[in-house]
């Protein structure tokens, strides 16, 4: 919820996200890609203490799948279908999963 309302605001400075819906989406995929992608965690995600992180080894996922995870989320469905590890359709097919960031 965090993410998306920081994506709402900064959509604002290139157009109306009331009348453009592809604004803050737009915004909402590019977040995902810089931030999972170079730092494992959005805005929201380090407020809530949490982290997207490779599946496989725990390190960060890479602007590639961090964007094919914001596209995937963008679409809502795969986040509703989670897996026994509470992994939606979009951390299965980006080989991420979300952990606890470590305190400190």
């Amino acid at each position: 919820m965090i993410d998306w309302v920081l994506c709402l605001l900064v959509s604002n400075f290139f157009a109306d996200p009331v009348r453009d819906g592809w604004a803050p989406v737009l915004v909402l995929v590019l977040v995902y890609g810089i931030f999972l992608g170079l730092f494992a965690q959005t805005p929201g995600m380090y407020i809530t203490k949490i982290r997207c992180v490779n599946w496989h080894d725990g390190g960060r996922i890479g602007v590639p799948r961090g964007l094919i995870r914001g596209l995937l989320l963008a679409l809502v469905v795969p986040a509703l279908i989670m897996d026994e590890h509470r992994r939606g359709l979009h951390d299965r097919l980006a080989d991420s999963v979300i952990v606890d960031a470590p305190r400190g």
